[in-house]
């Protein structure tokens, strides 16, 4: 199988790569930060008009991509500068159900959504649930006239910065029945919906969202009743793609900034980067990465397989990638000492983005006993 990049994508990359390395340093994201806003609103404006939320759309939903090789290189290349923009919560997971399930006057939201007008997030965790996806007890209880939705979503990514949720609720059976669980559009001015934000460790935006007795019509669900598992399961496998590639990206520049470190320090009159012990060690790192990379591609070229295939690249995919970003924010760190954690250092940003990324969607633990099941299942 050929893996090569078509020239369409070498493109997108290119351009998408001088655009961050231009507009997005880490005194910038710093800045915003510390000024309480959870993503600069002209950078994700101008990644908009650049047609980067269009690349993670297939054509007949409006955008130009949408495989797996295009979500690849987009979040590749958002990892490499450590971005925080809101994309992952809305265009890949959110957007993704929206695009799939969307009938009627659902769809013309998709336009606004790749023109960057609408900014969506997708709730769907819940206190306990913990990474099982089948496990949701936000009831929709249906009465003549419309549809009530009680309950709390937990750590809903991009959650802060959302206009539009995609809600997951139960309308019948249990928590941990695959069956019975609907997709709900809900605006966050929606009466009866709350959203506290939170500001997750590595600067990323989150949010609990309570809902309580919201009051929805029939045309706000997306798909049939009781039918989204499929659908959340298959947003979910492109959502660990995205953050796999993304942190590839991050690895990428935490090894850069490393061997750049151990070129300029200094200790005995030479630089530390002759010394033969931390050679081995940069060698090993960089295998490891090469390894993660392999894994990121055979994900993109798995996306759009069956079922059983796609989830056990998924499972497989985000397990080494859990193992390999701590093997390499550790290794960086130390080889940099103290520096390598100080705020003001792009590596320790890298790092948090690494850790965060382990555990959203799955961490090493669960992606390996996920991945056996699914091998003797």
């Amino acid at each position: 199988m050929d893996f090569t990049l078509t020239e369409e994508r070498s493109m997108l990359r290119d351009m998408l790569g001088r655009f961050l390395a231009e507009s997005y340093e880490h005194e910038m994201r710093q800045k915003l930060l510390a000024s309480g806003q959870s993503h600069s609103t002209e950078t994700f404006a101008s990644l908009a008009e650049l047609g980067i939320l269009g690349a993670l759309f297939r054509e007949e939903q409006g955008g130009f991509g949408g495989e797996g090789f295009d979500i690849a290189v987009v979040f590749e290349e958002l990892g490499r500068v450590g971005s925080i923009e809101p994309i992952l919560g809305n265009a890949v997971l959110a957007g993704h159900l929206l695009a799939t399930l969307g009938q009627g006057a659902q769809d013309e939201m998709i336009g606004s959504v790749i023109s960057g007008e609408t900014v969506l997030a997708f709730a769907h965790a819940e206190a306990g649930s913990r990474f099982d996806l089948s496990h949701v007890q936000v009831k929709a209880d249906i009465a003549a006239g419309g549809i009530t939705l009680d309950g709390v979503k937990t750590h809903v990514i991009n959650g802060g910065d959302a206009q539009v949720f995609v809600v997951s609720a139960r309308e019948s059976g249990e928590a941990g029945d695959e069956a019975g669980i609907s997709l709900f559009l809900v605006p966050a001015n929606t009466p009866g919906v709350s959203v506290a934000v939170r500001t997750n460790i590595d600067g990323t935006s989150g949010a609990t969202v309570t809902l309580s007795e919201v009051q929805l019509q029939e045309d706000q669900r997306l798909g049939k009743a009781g039918g989204s598992f499929a659908a959340i399961e298959a947003a979910t496998a492109q959502a660990i793609l995205a953050v796999s590639a993304e942190a590839l990206g991050a690895m990428e520049s935490a090894k850069a900034l490393t061997v750049s470190y151990l070129k300029e320090r200094k200790q005995f009159g030479i630089p530390i980067g002759k010394f033969q012990a931390l050679q081995h060690r940069m060698a090993d790192m960089l295998i490891e990465i090469e390894q993660a990379r392999s894994a990121v591609v055979n994900l993109a070229s798995a996306l759009d397989k069956p079922r059983p295939i796609r989830e056990r690249e998924a499972s497989a995919t985000k397990n080494l990638i859990g193992r390999v970003g701590a093997l390499v924010a550790e290794e960086c760190i130390q080889m940099h000492g103290g520096i390598g954690m100080t705020g003001e250092y792009a590596l320790s940003h890298f790092a948090r983005r690494l850790t965060m990324i382990d555990h959203q969607f799955g961490d090493v633990d669960h992606h390996l006993e996920r991945f056996i099941a699914l091998k003797s299942a």
